[in-house]
């Protein structure tokens, strides 16, 4: 599909994106034909156990644009009673891609939106989610870019599920 200025676009028959520009680390679209980071398919249908493993994963080694995508995969996937809160996960990774990118503004915007999100579940949450918890994480982060600090790599990779306590 051509735009108005010219420029091909990457869509499917309902004129839709289509993501298949590779990425770098932080999701940024890179030139064609370039190597980027391992893509997210698009049509992921896991079970909440495995996408939760996955994201974690991919947050820990500070891949949160595709956490993300993993996140989106089991909010388009998961119940009607569970939406609200794979969506707060999803916003929760994209608000983490923003600091990452420097967009301080769009990065409390999201947490603060995955923060309600994720908030406004009962407790205990299903799959072992550790609401509270990373609602407080998404607080924290919102805390110190309003002070502006600079934040470590560390500090944006929440926790998504409770620790399991030892016996």
């Amino acid at each position: 599909m051509r735009t108005p200025d010219g420029i091909d676009r990457d869509r499917d028959e309902n004129g839709r994106a289509r993501n298949a520009r590779p990425r770098d680390e932080l999701g940024r679209p890179l030139p064609p034909g370039s190597v980027g980071v391992e893509r997210i398919p698009e049509d992921l249908d896991l079970p909440p156990a495995e996408s939760l493993a996955w994201a974690q994963d991919l947050l820990d080694r500070g891949l949160a644009f595709h956490a993300h995508e993993v996140l989106e995969g089991a909010w388009k996937s998961s119940p009607t009673a569970e939406r609200e809160l794979w969506r707060g996960l999803a916003q929760l990774a994209v608000g983490i891609t923003h600091i990452q990118r420097g967009n301080t503004r769009g990065a409390r915007a999201l947490l603060e939106r995955a923060a309600d999100s994720i908030g406004i579940q009962d407790d205990p949450a299903p799959h072992g989610i550790d609401t509270a918890g990373v609602v407080a994480h998404a607080h924290e982060l919102m805390a110190e870019l309003s002070r502006g600090a600079n934040l470590a790599p560390s500090r944006l990779r929440p926790r998504l599920r409770a620790r399991s306590r030892p016996r």
